[in-house]
């Protein structure tokens, strides 16, 4: 079953940075997506989820599939600070 990462950030955002430079310390592949190039996928996030904080996440199941699974997360909804957005993202994968 492939996985992936979806990460939402914005330039100057400094939790952001580090929500990345720990993924990349646990060895763990992401995709950043920027909110500004990537408006309309964002825009879509925020109204699935209500929130426009960063950073956010979407973890893919079977992205290569036709249904594949998806989970929505946002800070202050699903998580209150980045160590538990870390810990979220690295209980998904190791599942």
């Amino acid at each position: 079953m492939d996985k992936i990462a979806v990460i939402f950030t914005m330039k100057g955002c400094p939790h952001c940075v580090i929500l990345k430079e720990m993924l990349e310390d646990a060895n763990i592949d992401y995709v950043d997506r920027d909110i500004y190039e990537f408006e309309e996928e964002y825009n879509m996030f925020v109204e699935a989820t209500g929130s426009d904080y960063v950073p956010a996440f979407m973890l893919v199941e079977d992205f290569e599939s036709e249904n594949p699974t998806t989970g929505l997360f946002a800070p202050d909804r699903d998580f209150q600070d980045i160590h538990e957005g870390l810990t979220i993202i690295k209980e998904f994968y190791e599942r």
